[in-house]
């Protein structure tokens, strides 16, 4: 961003591995990196959930991810496995993809098409097919279970630059209390979204867009 492209000052955002990335970039690049806007929690801290609603919280937490940590179990253990299937097989992708769209997205009961067009779904499918790199997608996975990266720092030291935290109610990894959150990070927006999930930008762009420029305004 500074050296490249020689922004002296920039917002991040991201949803998904993009909330992690945009974490690093506001822990490891002030003050290059002014603030950070997520719409996912995947960092946490050093230290144990505390208090009963936080307890709550992970306890609920872990029992909602048991029949999410397959596929997490298989790119992050066995990825080339898994890639030479699909890279084999436009059904396969299709069939992976989808099921995550569909179970990790706002829709009216089990009507994907509710919330995605064809259009939507295939240009997704075919990002991957067409570059050939559902392969090295599934990498990332492997490379966080050998490298770490969900613990910023283990002195407890947090994202201290503004942090604007956008909560969609069907988000695969629900949202701790804010009291866990702001060990992680520097809170200072706090918005729960009226509806959508996991793919944020592609599922609800108006309120997430309208949620980053409201809090771009505050760092002005």
């Amino acid at each position: 961003m500074t050296d490249v492209l020689e922004y002296h000052s920039y917002l991040a955002q991201g949803g998904d591995w993009g909330g992690a990335i945009s974490s690093w970039l506001g822990f490891e690049h002030v003050p290059a990196c002014r603030g950070i806007h997520i719409n996912i929690f995947t960092m946490r801290p050093p230290d144990s959930p505390r208090g009963r609603e936080e307890e709550a919280w992970a306890t609920q937490f872990k029992q909602e991810q048991l029949l999410e940590d397959g596929y997490r179990t298989q790119q992050a253990t066995k990825p080339q496995t898994l890639s030479y299937a699909m890279m084999d097989s436009p059904v396969g992708v299709a069939a992976w993809i989808i099921e995550k769209f569909n179970s990790w997205s706002d829709t009216v009961g089990e009507d994907i098409e509710s919330v995605y067009t064809k259009d939507d779904l295939l240009t997704n499918i075919m990002v991957y097919l067409v570059t050939r790199t559902f392969n090295t997608a599934s990498w990332i996975y492997y490379g966080r279970r050998e490298e770490g990266g969900r613990v910023l720092s283990s002195d407890g030291q947090r994202v201290e630059v503004p942090t604007a935290a956008a909560l969609f109610p069907a988000e695969l990894l629900s949202w701790p209390p804010r009291s866990y959150a702001e060990r992680v990070y520097n809170i200072t927006r706090w918005t729960e979204m009226p509806r959508g999930g996991h793919f944020a930008a592609l599922e609800q762009p108006t309120l997430l867009v309208d949620d980053i420029r409201e809090f771009a305004r505050t760092l002005r």
